[in-house]
């Protein structure tokens, strides 16, 4: 069942594995780069049905990093490239759209964060200004904007993140949204931002066009979102339009292995710092601002189904993806796709392998310094050093 097709909205994949949307660190100056280009095409030359490109900001001011991509006219050609290399492969490309709220670099971005509540960010050293009903009005139409100008640029769908701790997580999450007006407060309140955005990004984009939206199961705290939350956020978000959900979880900003787990590689990341401050800081501090979390096989699987069981859109399963068997699993659990991360990073080839060879488990060791590289010229299995960029 692996390698056959299976439609999600109007959109029908050619076998039921998808490449996450792991960050690539590839867009210089916020531009479509070649080794990004180069970097999808070899995602689904080697088998996966589609590839999600990581982290494109809906405005200037949601970026976390200057290697982060916004969405706006002037890309529009490189990315229209982008999908047109996707598409000469037989595959299906996405574009992941987000804003980062309070966890943007206001060296980037050149003015002070925007989030759901003021808040002070540990890892930037700054806080953040809450947003007002004009300024939410004004990124519910950013979403809507970039939607479109992606729909212009070929891609086959959209990927909303409303998850790991981004402006949309910030306004579900109790930890970080402390509003009193409707925004805030009662579950209803903080999804109502959300909610607007997918409602809106549907309107523009027509019934037809997938909308999948990545989530929380859990932000990975005590004060933060949780599971019995989570499941009727996802209620709201099936019935605002989108077509499926990614439940995901953690929170960038206080708990960000907590999506991936494994190694925390301290060193590699304090090396690729730009900053002095924040280097020094990571060495000394890092296993306080950093936790460590065990990994294992399908790590989502029960909040994935928790999920599943409350909605009657397609659930795409990510978490801890490894071989053939873990998505023979999944697929019989009733996930019709699974995203995978790690394991495509560490091997292109991962699906065509899967495909040509039986059963096979991907060699990627959870070390995670492909993270670190991610700041330091763009993502690429260190332990194998088989780089994108080189």
């Amino acid at each position: 069942m692996i390698f056959t097709p299976f439609k999600i909205a109007d959109l029908e994949l050619m076998n039921r594995i998808i490449r996450a949307g792991c960050f690539e660190g590839l867009c210089h100056g916020g531009n479509v780069t070649d080794q990004l280009i180069e970097h999808h095409r070899r995602v689904v030359a080697g088998g996966a049905a589609m590839t999600t490109v990581a982290y494109c900001s809906v405005s200037y001011d949601g970026r976390a990093f200057d290697h982060e991509m916004w969405m706006r006219e002037e890309i529009l050609p490189d990315l229209k490239r982008l999908t047109h290399m996707v598409h000469k492969e037989g595959a299906a490309v996405s574009i992941q759209l987000s804003h980062c709220g309070f966890f943007a670099d206001p060296s980037v971005i050149g003015k002070k964060p925007v989030g759901s509540s003021k808040k002070f960010c540990t890892f930037r050293m700054s806080t953040c200004t809450s947003m007002t009903e004009d300024e939410i009005n004004e990124k519910v139409e950013d979403f809507v904007r970039s939607a479109k100008m992606s729909r212009e640029a070929g891609f086959d769908a959209v990927e909303l993140h409303s998850g790991h701790g981004y402006l949309l997580s910030q306004f579900l999450s109790p930890w970080t949204n402390k509003r009193k007006d409707r925004y805030g407060g009662s579950l209803e309140n903080r999804i109502r931002f959300p909610a607007m955005v997918i409602r809106a990004v549907r309107a523009a984009l027509g019934p037809g066009f997938p909308i999948f939206v990545k989530m929380n199961q859990s932000d990975g705290f005590k004060g933060g979102l949780q599971i019995e939350e989570a499941v009727e956020v996802a209620r709201s978000f099936e019935r605002e339009g989108a077509s499926a959900l990614i439940p995901s979880c953690g929170f960038t900003a206080r708990t960000p292995l907590f999506m991936m787990r494994g190694h925390v590689p301290f060193r590699e990341m304090a090396a690729n710092q730009k900053s002095l401050i924040r280097r020094i800081g990571l060495v000394l501090f890092g296993k306080f601002m950093v936790q460590r979390y065990a990994f294992k096989n399908l790590f989502l699987l029960d909040g994935a189904q928790k999920i599943q069981e409350a909605v009657d859109i397609p659930v795409v399963y990510i978490g801890g993806v490894l071989s053939k068997s873990d998505c023979e699993q999944l697929l019989k659990k009733g996930f019709p796709f699974m995203q995978v991360g790690r394991a495509i990073v560490q091997n292109p080839e991962f699906v065509n392998s899967m495909k040509d060879n039986g059963e096979i488990r991907s060699e990627c060791d959870h070390c995670n310094r492909c993270i670190a590289a991610m700041d330091g010229g763009g993502v690429y299995c260190v332990s194998e050093q088989k780089g994108y960029v080189k």
